[in-house]
């Protein structure tokens, strides 16, 4: 088990490139993760980094022994799956993350529930509006809004969420209410959207009497934060759009008010990614369940 839990480390270390960040993610001390790839590179005689002030650059040795260690931990956790199946005891650690907005609202709530039902199954949920790396950040699973860039993982549909186009009555009230999606390319007035690293241009996909057609627009501040956004809006500093969902009590209270009902949002898929052969892990399977049905029955009615 030591020398499975050397290799584990080693290969946060590689995919991170830095022996804090793998630390923290296994929450381990530095120290600890510096004492077990020395007890690696000990027992296979090589070095597997070369180590820098601040950067860890790994060598030739590093790099053949990253591709073997990867197939090792896959015939592990698959071994471990077989056993799991057997005994019908699902048991381990799974990584999960999830925007904010539907990790706070939908996921996170239903965490604890699982974890009575399915006590030997430790959760660690990330919740972030970036966009995440399945293979290179160890996760096992990955909910998100929208469509996936990369084909070559599994995805699961769960549903398609309503969006609204809305802002506070002070808002408008203050800069007029919108009367088509044009006026938003102006300055006439302010949108508000996510942004993060990598994040494609805006552009709010609107129906109106020719069709869907992908609307460029612009905005004095942003932010990568979704509740920010949604804050900002509440608080009478631009139009947003949001799922249904992440703000029904504001709709519901009159906080924030729809804008341009008859040039409604595309709605946006909600899904879960997650690698091929996670398929095969129960553990993976009976969380995706779980949380499915969770979602499914905590949405509003209008936002499912």
């Amino acid at each position: 088990m030591a020398y499975l839990n050397n290799i584990r480390t080693f290969v946060r270390v590689y995919e991170l490139g830095n022996m804090s960040a793998a630390a923290r993610d296994m929450r381990i001390s530095a120290a600890v993760a510096s004492s077990r790839i020395s007890q690696l590179e000990e027992h296979l005689k090589v070095r597997l980094f070369q180590r820098t002030t601040r950067l860890l650059h790994p060598t030739e040795q590093g790099q053949l022994f990253y591709h073997g260690a990867v197939k090792i931990l896959e015939a592990v956790e698959e071994a471990e799956a077989d056993i799991s199946n057997v005994t019908q005891t699902p048991r381990g650690t799974l990584y999960v993350a999830a925007p904010l907005g539907l990790g706070q609202r939908l996921i996170a709530p239903a965490v604890p529930q699982f974890n009575a039902a399915y006590p030997l199954i430790n959760i660690r949920l990330r919740l972030s509006d970036r966009k995440l790396d399945l293979a290179a950040e160890g996760l096992d699973a990955a909910f998100f809004l929208g469509l996936p860039e990369d084909s070559n993982l599994k995805i699961r549909k769960i549903t398609d969420c309503p969006r609204v186009l809305c802002a506070a009555p002070a808002y408008l009230k203050a800069r007029g209410t919108p009367t088509s999606s044009a006026e938003l390319k102006t300055d006439a007035h302010d949108c508000l959207n996510l942004r993060y690293p990598g994040a494609p241009e805006f552009q709010w996909p609107l129906h109106g009497p020719d069709g869907l057609r992908r609307v460029a627009v612009t905005g004095p501040f942003e932010s990568d934060h979704g509740d920010v956004l949604t804050q900002w809006a509440l608080d009478g500093y631009g139009i947003i759009l949001k799922p249904v969902f992440e703000i029904s009590e504001h709709l519901a209270s009159g906080r924030l008010v729809p804008v341009l009902p008859d040039e409604p949002p595309a709605t946006i898929q909600m899904a879960c990614l997650y690698m091929h052969r996670r398929h095969q892990d129960p553990k993976v399977r009976l969380f995706l369940d779980f949380m499915v049905d969770h979602i499914l029955a905590s949405l509003p009615s209008d936002a499912a």
